[in-house]
């Protein structure tokens, strides 16, 4: 393998966008190569400087390389990877970013690359997509589950785990099976409950939008992914489907005893499935970043007068830290501040904590 490694990425979406991102900016030795069918996307990410070389088409070219990522949706990196196998040599190690594993590595095995091929899934995301949503810190301490077959030697394999590394993400070795079925549990199903929670609130709100106008805090929370793509998730439903209807099957049982003991006043119930509950939510890391990824988020109090949000704004910017989102807080439910800031990194968020107590500010975290 050359000292200056090339990388090839196909598909510049919310992952492929950051994970080229981070590579350009934690491996700035690196060449970038980059295909997508949206031009926009391709022109933006050559002026950003994050691409040596663009492709609105699939080309041999981009097989002339050390990593190649497939970056696009499940059912669109089996055709890309089928286009490009003629041109792949045994130089070239191919991973995917894709949340379901099961489909890409049969793919692999049916083509004859399994000495060639780790599979990736950075367990991370947004609610926004695409590259203009993407962002180099995505990847800054998100596990990165690697799902290698068994034929690549294990000096490739620890070769791409430090690179993986060296993005600010955190390398995470399993199984095929077991990723999908983690993956289902705690990422594909979470998804669905939150669409279906949205869905359920809109169909019974009334005239007045009353549901809607009250839907904040904890109801915003933890329906926010809803907003994804509908486009991804239905592929993934799809490609995931058998892990998803055993997790989905579980849930609505618990479901089901749930509403019974509800029914029947059951006190003692109750309590322990919101304790359980609670003391299990309470043992999760605090560090890193999920299928659901970590919000970096801080509420302050500031003065009800004109000019009280830019000057927080202004002072954080002075001291070049950048705001990925910012809100008032209209209903305060169960949180205090009035204003809600989301910050890009933890790096960012502990440094913002710092600077915003040095200058008097109330911060809630």
């Amino acid at each position: 393998m050359s000292q200056q490694l090339t990388c090839s990425i196909l598909g510049l979406g919310l992952i492929g966008g950051s994970l080229a991102k981070a590579i350009h900016e934690r491996c700035p030795e690196t060449k970038i190569k980059v295909y997508d069918i949206d031009l926009k996307t391709l022109q933006t990410a050559m002026e950003e400087g994050v691409a040596a070389e663009s492709f609105s088409a699939l080309s041999p070219a981009l097989c002339q390389c050390d990593y190649l990522f497939l970056c696009a949706p499940v059912s669109i990196n089996l055709q890309n990877l089928e286009a490009l196998v003629p041109f792949l040599s045994g130089n070239t190690l191919i991973s995917d970013v894709g949340s379901v594993k099961m489909p890409i590595h049969q793919k692999i095995r049916q083509l004859g690359l399994e000495d060639r091929f780790i599979g990736g899934h950075p367990m991370t995301g947004s609610e926004r997509f695409g590259y203009f949503n993407a962002h180099a810190s995505l990847l800054e301490n998100a596990y990165y589950v690697l799902t290698p077959e068994k034929k690549v030697s294990p000096k490739r394999v620890n070769a791409f785990q430090e690179f993986i590394q060296k993005t600010g993400a955190i390398p995470y070795l399993l199984n095929v099976e077991d990723h999908d079925r983690a993956t289902a549990a705690i990422s594909h199903v979470p998804h669905l409950l939150a669409s279906s929670l949205v869905n359920l609130v809109k169909d019974e709100d009334d005239a007045q939008a009353t549901l809607k106008a009250l839907a904040a805090g904890g109801f915003k929370d933890i329906t926010r992914i809803a907003s994804s793509s509908a486009g991804l998730w239905q592929q993934i439903c799809l490609e995931n489907r058998e892990p998803i209807l055993h997790f989905l099957t579980r849930y609505i049982d618990q479901l089901t005893g749930l509403r019974e003991k509800l029914s029947e006043n059951d006190s003692r119930f109750l309590y322990d499935f919101f304790e359980e509950a609670r003391v299990y939510r309470e043992s999760f890391p605090n560090t890193g970043s999920g299928p659901l990824q970590k919000q970096y988020v801080l509420h302050l109090d500031i003065p009800d007068k004109t000019g009280a949000i830019a000057n927080v704004a202004a002072l954080l910017a002075s001291h070049s830290i950048s705001i990925k989102n910012m809100g008032i807080v209209h209903h305060r439910e169960y949180q205090e501040g009035a204003l809600r800031m989301e910050l890009y990194s933890a790096s960012e968020y502990e440094k913002a904590v710092v600077i915003l107590k040095k200058y008097g500010y109330a911060v809630h975290q």
